[in-house]
């Protein structure tokens, strides 16, 4: 590649050169992959690189495995997760309602010398109250008596860590059933990192953050505030993508300039992130073996992105400002009188066009409630297209959404 110009790159050259989940080797020494003739052998490969989960202590792989896939009927890939020091698994009761949590449970039950390698994370919707008999019931396909740290999944605002949650936690910490407490948040992020900051019972928190949040001041602020409080801080969604997927050559042209540097841009995507010290571990979703090894290749390498990376990334976000949906749901949803979840449908489609997992787009879609879901089509989406900040086109989404989703 370091003869090819990236701006005559095309769209099928580039796919060549990726191959199967746009995820090649490149050049940075992937574990188990043959490398051409003539080719020097690489350096032996470092170990998976960790860091210190804030003031929990707990020593964590910067390569977090995310659990929202097969993992029944992976379990060779979770083998080879933990022999390439992945030492920190996520996953939650709403995971293929508990099959995640099966999968590992029974990763567990054939290898139970590696539960007390693993720094194990599940979570819960905050629904219908139970958390009590939920988190048993959690603990019981997980295989074991306690979870490292427990999430409750996906808030909005901090308002949802109340004191009620504040002494849930603390009577589970005590039963011995979690060790840490916290929470993952897809919308609000900001805000509610800030919030975090300020209660000294949150001890780790799990977020969404890419190459395009990084550069927000708000963003840098709220993630110096809760290193500040020592709350250690998980990043996902560290991708970058949106409910949209052009293809375009903007898109292109970035991932040329990084094949020439010899990785991908989505190694680059998980480097940049990686960079902040204020993030304890990427948490990625690997499907599949490709994945697995081009992210633990990325991890494992040691080349920092320089300036000229970072200004790449940036001029991309900028050009694709439109086709990212950041999460600030708090301004939508005001713009619809809090009667619709636009960021929920945006999340569901980002699912569906970037990440290409029509499953899971639809199992989020179907979680709205069928009168909103049968009313979306005749909704005016005008009111949150004029607030959105990004120019997001919200009433064209949304209408695809009724049609591929439902």
């Amino acid at each position: 590649m370091a003869d090819r110009k990236h701006s005559g790159l095309t769209r099928r050259d580039l796919m060549k050169t990726l191959g199967v989940g746009g995820l090649a080797a490149a050049g940075l020494g992937l574990p188990g992959v043959s490398r051409a003739a003539g080719e020097p052998e690489p350096a032996k490969p470092q170990t998976m690189p960790k860091r210190t989960l804030g003031k929990t202590g707990l020593e964590a792989s910067i390569l977090h495995l995310g659990g929202m896939f097969d993992t029944i009927n992976n379990q060779l890939l979770l083998k080879q997760a933990q022999s390439w020091g992945l030492n920190f698994w996520d996953t939650a009761e709403a995971y293929g309602n508990g099959l995640s949590e099966e999968g590992y449970g029974r990763y567990f039950g054939r290898h139970p010398e590696a539960r007390g390698q693993i720094v194990l994370t599940t979570k819960l919707v905050p629904k219908g109250g139970k958390f009590d008999e939920r988190l048993d019931a959690a603990l019981a396909r997980l295989k074991t008596n306690y979870v490292d740290l427990f999430y409750v999944h996906g808030i909005s605002g901090i308002g949802e860590m109340d004191g009620q949650m504040r002494d849930w936690a603390a009577n589970m910490k005590k039963a011995g059933k979690i060790k840490f407490f916290g929470f993952s948040a897809h919308n609000n992020m900001e805000d509610c990192l800030l919030g975090a900051s300020r209660l000294d019972w949150i001890d780790a928190v799990m977020v969404a953050y890419n190459f395009r949040l990084m550069r927000e001041q708000k963003m840098k602020d709220a993630l110096a505030a809760c290193t500040k409080a020592g709350i250690g801080v998980v990043a996902m969604k560290t991708q970058g993508g949106g409910p949209v997927k052009s293809d375009s050559q903007a898109e292109l042209d970035m991932a040329g300039r990084f094949l020439e540097k010899g990785f991908t841009d989505k190694q680059a995507k998980l480097k940049a992130v990686w960079e902040n010290p204020d993030i304890a571990a990427v948490c990625s979703q690997m499907p599949n073996l490709t994945i697995l090894a081009a992210n633990v290749a990325a991890a494992r390498d040691v080349t920092a992105l320089a300036r000229e990376d970072f200004e790449a990334l940036t001029r991309f976000a900028a050009a694709t400002t439109s086709d990212y949906c950041a999460g600030c749901s708090s301004i939508c949803h005001t713009a619809m009188d809090g009667k619709v979840p636009v960021a929920d449908v945006m999340r569901a489609m980002m699912y569906y066009r970037d990440y290409g997992e029509p499953g899971l787009a639809r199992e989020l879609y179907a979680s709205l409630s069928p009168g909103l879901r049968d009313r979306l089509g005749s909704i005016d989406f005008s009111p949150a297209e004029a607030a959105c900040p990004r120019g997001v086109a919200i009433s064209a989404i949304i209408k695809d959404a009724t049609t591929l989703l439902a």
